[in-house]
């Protein structure tokens, strides 16, 4: 019995001193919650996972379209290491800005413009590929193959690279829809870097397979990408 005193002696301080721990967790816990489930916060996830479900499973069926399945890989899903944790890092911000301070979510203006950010960042991607049809690849080819020709109508009348541009605008409405200032700059500094290598890289390989013709319709369009030539 001597020893059971003992024992609770000791429990029961520190059961009182878990227990207010525990009730601040919890309270932390439900806070969270009402601000992630509020209306608006409720809407610019929902927007935000539908654009990014939509947005992939359509660059995966267009390529099966276009290339048959067998000739498709999950890389046509374009999602790679870099950009899930881009992706995970612009929810933590998110998170975190909603419970912190939630007025920052509540600017419907600048949510708005990021959604239709998103859209045209979309429709100006697909036309792309739709208009490039086989000649568009996930991957940039380095000799010319049976079904790879210059296109040169369409978008691609004026702008070189219209997938890429698509993808940029399309990437930072993302941001822009969730009220992300930091994500906002961070993913138009990081798109906007890989895609002027990118093009560089490209284009080098374009006008190895297409000589002259390539350089004259360089001449006279636009990369896509501000301030890439």
């Amino acid at each position: 019995m001597l020893v059971l005193c003992s024992g609770m002696s000791f429990i029961v301080p520190l059961l009182n001193n878990v227990e207010p721990r525990v009730s601040s967790l919890i309270y932390c816990f439900s806070t969270i919650t009402s601000e992630i489930f509020s209306f608006t916060a409720s809407r610019q996830l929902l927007q935000f996972f539908s654009a990014i479900f939509l947005f992939h499973g359509s660059e995966y069926l267009l390529a099966v379209f276009f290339h048959g399945k067998n000739s498709v890989t999950l890389g046509s899903l374009l999602i790679s290491k870099n950009y899930v944790v881009a992706m995970v890092g612009s929810l933590v911000e998110y998170l975190v800005e909603v419970y912190f301070f939630p007025g920052m979510k509540e600017h419907r203006f600048i949510s708005n413009t990021g959604l239709a950010l998103v859209v045209v960042g979309e429709l100006m991607r697909k036309l792309a590929i739709i208009t490039a049809g086989r000649s568009f690849t996930h991957f940039i080819r380095r000799s010319r193959e049976q079904d790879h020709v210059l296109i040169t109508h369409g978008v691609y009348k004026y702008i070189r690279h219209p997938s890429y541009c698509g993808f940029l605008i399309w990437s930072v409405g993302t941001q822009v829809m969730l009220c992300n200032p930091v994500c906002t700059l961070g993913f138009a500094a990081v798109v906007w870097r890989f895609f002027q290598l990118r093009i560089r890289y490209e284009e080098y390989f374009l006008t190895q397979i297409f000589g002259s013709r390539y350089v004259e319709y360089a001449r006279r369009t636009t990369s896509g990408i501000p301030f890439v030539k």
